[in-house]
């Protein structure tokens, strides 16, 4: 099993979303090494979940992957905001997948305090200048974030 940290905008999809979902697909991520990653999970290989772009960025919980890539769907729709016009249903450079809740935090573990962790220090999220979504994470630092809880 591989482990991964995954960021969406918690106005898009939370993990309390997720959790009243139960399931969901993520799909509209629009950069190369990022969907590269996307394409690398397999089913059963778990994610943190991270809120981005709010008041409290950081991680939320956890999710697990439940279907592997598949064409993202939202790239052929005109009236998605992750439509490429380059894109069809026979050439479709975008990938999705389906995710399901695992676990809700009782708490944000912020930014900050996981850029204070030496343990991550290796960690592209705590780097400086890394925006990407997703993201590989090893066991090691998968076991340190565990044990901020």
């Amino acid at each position: 099993m591989a482990y991964w940290l995954m960021k969406s905008e918690p106005d898009e999809l939370s993990i309390t979303g997720l959790e009243t979902l139960g399931q969901a697909r993520w799909d509209g991520v629009r950069n190369y090494q990022a969907r590269n990653f996307l394409r690398a999970m397999a089913v059963g290989d778990e994610f943190f979940f991270y809120h981005s772009s709010c008041p409290q960025p950081g991680i939320a919980g956890i999710g697990k992957i439940i279907e592997a890539a598949y064409p993202d769907p939202t790239a052929l729709e005109p009236d998605s905001p992750y439509f490429d016009a380059k894109a069809s249903a026979e050439k479709n450079p975008w990938s999705a997948i389906t995710v399901a809740h695992v676990k809700t935090f009782p708490k944000v573990l912020s930014l900050g305090d996981l850029k204070q962790q030496t343990a991550l220090a290796e960690m592209p999220l705590v780097q400086k200048g890394s925006r990407l979504s997703v993201m590989a994470v090893t066991p090691e630092q998968w076991a340190a974030i565990l044990h901020l809880l």
